[in-house]
């Protein structure tokens, strides 16, 4: 998350100096499920100071040219997913050249517009590449007393989802929300409980996957999945057309199905126990990024096999998170960009990142490091992580997955 609150992981931003010309990783599609792209840094802002111009559409040049087909924006207030809407809006827009096909899905788009976006086998009708989340991060949720009034608050953020939601809208998973024990300075953990679980009530009503934060709070966050993940699937008849069958199927051997459109537990950087835990229960998936690759026990809970790559997707957590040449996998990178201090990069069209800022274009990063760690193919973990996650934000997987009606009567 942005903001002075919550970065969205532990306080860890890079971006790796370059040691070679800029590459170029046009052989990987990649889907950043979390970006921050609302937050101050893409305006040129560090801790309330202005170094630079805005440039976050280089920014999005940079990811679109690396690879990266679509991008999810963390929203974590109600004010922040207004925001991540209109930014959607404005830096994605729908053209005539993109509804024929005009770019092929290797060049560069111009800054107001964006190429087509693949599905896990090929091309799909979906040209947009900016979407954004819906909900209330741990550390935020104050947000619902300080409205004023916590049920219209609530509410305005059921509307906003209902508005706006995917296939029709950009809004594409109920989130960041979870548990904090770490930050409980920022909000009380009973706080945290009860918002985190009514925010699964707009889910249930919605039918969209959740985007969730955990950490250092394992045990809690386990009885809030084992008491609510099963809300998600009643409102649906399973496959032999009862609705209590659709109850348990989130317990079955189903991964995603028509009833439960799945979880994901973003920024992971727990431990073998927790992340197997996770692994095993249908429908959880765990998103990894820089934070989740610079300890040596949740790079080892991987090496182990505790999650397989069926259950994984890539995100940078954008501007935090990136990979640090102190962490343990940074030998693995092969994909670097000119890294400048925000003070003394020439402009913002140099070609030069910011040292110490991440970008989704880092994504590669992240899916470099994490083939090697498992020990797999580059393009193995690329093509899995995408397309987890066009299946469970997007429906797809080889077509379109049926959705059911949102109806919330």
């Amino acid at each position: 998350m942005s903001g002075p609150r919550d970065p969205g992981g532990p306080r860890d931003p890079g971006a790796v100096p370059s040691r070679a010309p800029p590459a170029r990783p046009a052989h990987h599609r990649f889907v950043d499920i979390g970006a921050n792209l609302t937050d101050g840094m893409f305006r040129g802002v560090y801790h309330g100071k202005a170094y630079h111009d805005a440039d976050l559409e280089v920014v999005l040049r940079r990811a679109w040219d690396a690879g990266v087909e679509k991008i999810i924006i963390t929203a974590g207030t109600l004010e922040e997913a207004r925001e991540a809407l209109a930014l959607a809006e404005r830096l994605d827009p729908q053209t005539d050249a993109f509804a024929s096909g005009a770019f092929a899905s290797s060049e560069c788009p111009p800054s107001d517009a964006s190429p087509a976006a693949p599905s896990p086998d090929g091309p799909s009708s979906d040209r947009r590449r900016l979407f954004t989340t819906v909900g209330v991060h741990p550390t935020r949720c104050d947000a619902f007393a300080e409205s004023g009034d916590p049920e219209a608050y609530f509410a305005a953020l059921l509307k906003l989802i209902e508005t706006n939601a995917y296939p029709e809208g950009r809004v594409v998973a109920v989130g960041e929300c979870g548990l904090d024990w770490d930050r409980t300075q920022f909000c009380a953990k009973e706080t945290q409980l009860l918002w985190f679980e009514r925010q699964f009530e707009l889910a249930e009503r919605t039918n969209l996957p959740m985007f969730l934060h955990s950490r250092a709070c394992a045990a809690a966050f386990a009885e809030t999945l084992d008491k609510c993940l099963p809300r998600l699937t009643t409102r649906t008849a399973s496959a032999s057309g009862s609705a209590d069958d659709a109850a348990e199927d989130i317990h079955s051997n189903t991964l995603v199905g028509r009833h439960h459109p799945g979880v994901v537990v973003h920024s992971f950087t727990g431990g073998e126990d927790e992340l197997r835990d996770l692994a095993s229960r249908p429908g959880v998936f765990v998103g990894v990024n820089g934070c989740s690759l610079r300890g040596e026990e949740t790079l080892a809970a991987l090496a182990r096999g505790a999650c397989s790559l069926e259950r994984l997707m890539l995100e940078t957590d954008a501007p935090w998170c990136g990979v640090k040449a102190s962490h343990p996998g940074f030998g693995a990178i092969k994909t670097t960009w000119p890294a400048k201090d925000k003070k003394k990069r020439a402009g913002i069209d140099s070609g030069e990142t910011v040292k110490d800022r991440s970008e989704p274009c880092h994504v590669a990063q992240v899916m470099e490091i994490l083939a090697e760690t498992m020990r797999a193919s580059e393009k193995d973990v690329a093509e899995a992580c995408r397309a987890n996650a066009l299946r469970v934000f997007f429906g797809d997987e080889k077509g379109e997955r049926e959705r059911p009606s949102r109806s919330y009567e």
